[in-house]
């Protein structure tokens, strides 16, 4: 059996994805802000009105 050079790993086992290009890995900048606080304190304030005005 003789099979092509390969550049991707062997995990790629099926054709189409042998001949994709290897996976680009790139480290992400670290953000600290308070972007999902904000969103959980918006969703619980919207709740709890919704919920305050069905029970009233």
């Amino acid at each position: 059996m003789e099979r092509r050079l390969v550049l991707t790993h062997e995990a790629a086992r099926h054709p189409f994805r042998r001949t994709l290009p290897p996976p680009v890995v790139e480290a992400l900048p670290v953000q600290r802000d308070d972007q999902d606080w904000k969103l959980f304190a918006l969703s619980f304030v919207a709740f709890f009105i919704c919920f305050y005005t069905l029970i009233a």
